[in-house]
């Protein structure tokens, strides 16, 4: 599974893994990140970590044309 849809809001959350993977980072990095408020991260009832996809999205964009 890529992606998580929220039952509340519509949005599609990523877990750490997939959104590391997007960037080509290690999942530590996306939580650091998030932590520098770069991204918006909420946790599940579990206490895992998700980021919203369209930010992840966004971001990604920025990083490739940054890096070109």
């Amino acid at each position: 599974m890529d992606a998580l849809p929220s039952r509340t809001s519509g949005e599609t959350w990523l877990t750490p893994g997939r959104a590391a993977a997007k960037f080509g980072v290690k999942s530590r990095t996306v939580r650091i990140w998030a932590e520098a408020g770069k991204l918006t991260v909420k946790r599940t009832l579990g206490g895992h970590r998700r980021y919203l996809a369209s930010e992840v999205d966004t971001l990604s964009s920025e990083t490739e044309a940054v890096a070109s």
